[in-house]
């Protein structure tokens, strides 16, 4: 299995050398995202935010969707209506 990593990678980097230069920027900005997608990349202030909420949530009650739209003055109906728009 190894092996067939190693032999990915290489193919890789051979198609990567086969690419002409306006090409590579397209490949390097694909590759930042599928890291990026993979959830281990969380800055140190993702992770203290996602601590932060987690820790609330365990001495909190949940707060209702509807209740939050409220306090901006919208009801589910405006939620669904924004949902559908561009």
């Amino acid at each position: 299995m190894a092996l067939d990593l190693q032999q990915e990678r290489q193919q890789a980097h051979a198609l990567l050398d086969l690419l002409p230069p306006a090409k590579l920027g397209a490949v390097c900005s694909l590759l930042e995202r599928m890291i990026d997608e993979d959830g281990d990349t969380l800055s140190p202030a993702e992770a203290k935010a996602i601590a932060e909420a987690d820790a609330w949530s365990k001495h909190n009650e949940p707060i209702p969707h509807e209740q939050v739209l409220a306090e901006f003055g919208l009801t589910m109906a405006d939620w669904e209506k924004l949902s559908r728009e561009p």
